[in-house]
C-alpha cells in the first residue's frame, strides 16, 4: 500500500508554467515499498496513446528544478512525461531522509517505467528516460536492466560510483585513500548511532571561498544565486546523509552498460567538468544507435536550465527516431 504523502498544491517550480501542457501531481511506488512523488505533464492537444518519458536528476535535486523543466519542455513536444523525486528526497517517501543508493535509485527509474506502462494514454512500447547529472549514470544503469526502456538520454552525466570511489577527476584513485574514506565513514556511522541522528554532508559551500575550483563556482551560481534554488533540494540546503553514498564506492553502476541494446544519447558541455564521465561512459557503449553530443562552450549547469543551450530539438528527434 502506498504511503500518504504531503504534496504541495501550488506551482512552486523554479521555471514558469507552460500553457501548452496539462499538469498534475501523481504518485507511484517502487519495489522497496517507497512511494514516489512526481509531476505529470501532458500535451493539451494530445490524441491517442502517447510516447512517454520519465525524468530525474541532478543528484540531490528535486522535480521542481531541472528535471521538471526537461519534462515540461518534452511534453510541449508531444510526449507524456513525469519528473519524479527519488526515494528519500523532496516530496517522495522513505526514511531516513536524504539517503542515496545505486540500487534503490535505479529501481526508482524502473518504477517510473512501471507507472508509465499502465497509463491508458501511454504507448508502453514507446517509453524513454532522461537522467541529468548524477542521474545520467543511474539512467544508464536502469537501461542496462530494463528492456522496456527504448531510449535513454544522459545529460551532463556524473558517474556517482566513480566520483565516490576515486574523487573528482580521479584525484583520489588509490587503495590507501579509499581505505581512509571507509574508515571515516564507518566512524561516522558509530557517531550517528550513538546520537540517534544522521550527519549531513555535501551540498554547495556557502559562502563561496575565493579560491574555490571552477566547478564549485558553477554549482554555487546555479543553486545559491536563486537561479536554481529550491527549499526542498539537498544541494540548495546543505547535503545528503554522509554515509548514504557509502555503497556507491563498491557498486559500479556502469558495469554492464556495454550490453545496452536500445538507443542512448549522451550529452555534455564542451567546458563541463563532468565531460570525462560522459566521454568514458559513451566509449563503453556499443551499437550504431548510440550517440555522443558535445555542446560548444557549455559548462555543466548550462544543461540544467539554459533553454538556449539544452538541445531539446536533438533530444526530441532522437527519442522519436528510436521509439519507432
Amino acid at each position: 500500500m502506498e504511503e500518504k504523502l504531503n504534496l504541495t498544491t501550488e506551482w512552486d517550480k523554479v521555471f514558469p508554467k507552460s500553457d501548452k501542457v496539462n499538469h498534475r501531481k501523481v504518485t507511484f511506488h517502487n519495489r522497496y515499498g517507497i512511494t514516489l512523488a512526481a509531476d505529470l505533464y501532458e500535451p493539451k492537444e494530445a490524441a491517442g496513446p502517447l510516447p512517454a518519458i520519465a525524468v530525474c536528476g541532478p543528484f540531490g535535486a528535486v522535480k521542481e528544478q531541472s528535471s521538471g523543466l526537461y519534462a515540461q519542455t518534452m511534453a510541449e513536444r508531444g510526449f507524456l512525461t513525469v519528473a519524479f523525486d527519488p526515494s528519500y528526497t523532496g516530496e517522495s517517501g522513505g526514511t531516513p531522509r536524504y539517503m542515496a543508493s545505486p540500487d534503490i535509485n535505479t529501481e526508482d527509474f524502473m518504477a517510473a517505467v512501471d507507472f508509465l506502462s499502465v497509463q491508458d494514454n501511454v504507448d508502453p512500447e514507446k517509453i524513454g528516460i532522461i537522467g541529468i547529472c548524477g542521474w545520467g549514470g543511474m539512467a544508464l544503469n536502469a537501461a542496462a536492466l530494463d528492456t522496456r526502456i527504448k531510449v535513454t538520454v544522459a545529460s551532463t552525466m556524473y558517474d556517482m560510483t566513480r566520483v565516490n570511489a576515486n574523487g573528482y577527476f580521479d584525484s583520489e584513485d588509490s587503495e590507501e585513500v579509499r581505505y581512509e574514506k571507509r574508515k571515516a565513514l564507518c566512524a561516522q556511522r558509530i557517531a550517528d548511532y550513538k546520537s540517534g541522528s544522521y550527519a549531513l554532508g555535501g551540498g554547495v559551500v556557502d559562502p563561496l571561498p575565493e579560491d574555490a575550483p571552477f566547478f564549485v563556482k558553477d554549482y554555487y551560481d546555479y543553486y545559491k544565486t536563486k537561479r536554481g534554488y529550491h527549499p526542498r533540494s539537498l544541494n540548495s540546503n546543505g547535503g545528503w546523509n554522509v554515509t548514504g553514498c557509502q555503497s556507491f564506492m563498491n557498486m559500479p553502476i556502469l558495469q554492464y552498460s556495454q550490453e545496452i541494446r536500445n538507443a542512448v544519447l549522451v550529452i555534455h558541455g564542451e567546458k563541463a567538468h563532468s565531460c570525462y564521465f560522459s566521454r568514458d561512459a559513451f566509449q563503453k557503449l556499443t551499437g550504431d544507435n548510440k550517440e555522443l553530443l558535445i555542446i560548444p562552450g557549455a559548462v555543466h549547469t548550462d544543461l540544467y536550465d539554459r533553454m538556449d543551450v539544452i538541445p531539446f530539438d536533438k533530444i526530441e528527434a532522437f527519442m522519436k527516431e528510436y521509439m519507432g
